[in-house]
């Protein structure tokens, strides 16, 4: 959970700022993705894809409930 004084920071920024900061930190972490043997990382991305599915599964279920039906 980021600090209250964090989120006032990000909300701060300005788009371009976030954005810079999230490419920065990508590039930074993401080469962790890959250490590990094979098994280790394939289980890795398993979860991310578990994970990406599950929050596509309720934002679709979100925007459902948001349209209005005759």
């Amino acid at each position: 959970m980021l600090s209250p004084e964090t989120l006032e920071a990000y909300r701060r920024m300005t788009p371009g700022e976030r954005l810079a900061l999230a490419l920065r930190m990508t590039e930074q972490h993401a080469p962790a993705l890959l250490e590990g043997s094979p098994a280790l990382v394939a289980r890795r991305f398993e979860l991310l894809q578990r994970e990406n599915d599950e929050r596509n599964r309720n934002m679709r279920a979100a925007m459902a409930r948001t349209k209005t039906r005759p």
